[in-house]
């Protein structure tokens, strides 16, 4: 959960303070507001200072964070690995993605495809495991049933 800071509005007397947002929140209010996160642009170095100064009513570790999920998520990585600029918050092109940059990305593609289809493989594997437990219950209340109806 992501607490913002109250705002002070000088000379207005006002003082406002947001709600309590969570990172992926902040990150929608950014993608409503930046096409760049729409559009999971390759961002420009530094974008963070950027992003404070523009919203000082969020603590900058929490755009940090907020960035942090962005970055690392698997469409963000998709366009680093064929992307040759990056962008800034105004959708200008502020410099390169070079091709260390774009071999990251692409290991970073294989890396959480592999951990998902791990993941899916656990998760029939414990599927299977339910089906044969259930099966297994299932015969054994058959047979004390069979056995129960039998006084010997």
């Amino acid at each position: 959960m992501i607490l913002c800071r109250s705002l002070n509005v000088p000379g207005s007397g006002m003082t406002s303070t947001l709600q309590a947002i969570s990172p992926r929140e902040l990150l929608k209010i950014l993608s409503a507001k930046y096409s760049v996160f729409r559009e999971w642009q390759p961002l420009a170095i530094g974008i963070d200072k950027q992003l404070i100064a523009q919203h000082p009513e969020f603590a900058a570790k929490h755009i940090r964070t907020a960035l942090l999920i962005h970055t690392r998520a698997l469409p963000y990585f998709r366009n680093m690995a064929k992307a040759t600029a990056r962008f800034g918050l105004d959708g200008a092109e502020a410099g390169e993605v070079t091709e260390q940059q774009r071999a990251h990305a692409t290991e970073q593609i294989k890396e959480i495809q592999r951990k998902r289809n791990e993941a899916r493989r656990a998760a029939e594997e414990a599927e299977k495991a339910r089906k044969a437990e259930e099966l297994r219950q299932q015969k054994l209340q058959m047979l004390v049933s069979k056995f129960k109806g039998n006084p010997d």
